[in-house]
């Protein structure tokens, strides 16, 4: 698969991440709960997908820029984590719904450091 491809799918997946967490925080910040959300489970599988498309399409790039896992150097932990905290992330409004507030705000500036460890590799 070609790296223009991997980027595209890469991004999609980050869009789609990010409309499912949006919408759950939405619903959460609304009133709502876990129990009376309609768009749950659509939600969930579109996290989860989008989820995996990041990780597979993240994984791919990397191989084409010639990177082995053996060779992952800081920034990609670093992205790795921060997908992981991701993946949990549409949990945490359910269980703590005071979170939503905070997430709203702290969801895209995780996700701008995830951009700024691709785009500069810091370490």
């Amino acid at each position: 698969m070609s790296y223009f491809l991997l980027s595209v799918l890469h991004i999609l997946g980050v869009l789609f991440l990010f409309t499912a967490l949006g919408a759950t925080l939405m619903h959460v910040l609304n009133g709502g709960t876990k129990e009376d959300n309609p768009w749950k489970k659509p939600l969930s599988i579109i996290h989860g997908v989008s989820l995996l498309v990041i990780l597979l399409a993240g994984l791919g790039i990397l191989i084409a820029w010639g990177i082995k896992p053996s060779q992952f150097e800081g920034w990609v932990w670093a992205k790795i984590v921060i997908w992981a905290f991701f993946g949990a992330a549409i949990v945490l409004p359910y269980k703590v719904p005071q979170s939503a507030k905070l997430l709203m705000f702290l969801l895209p500036l995780i996700g701008g450091l995830a951009v700024f460890l691709a785009v500069y590799k810091p370490f």
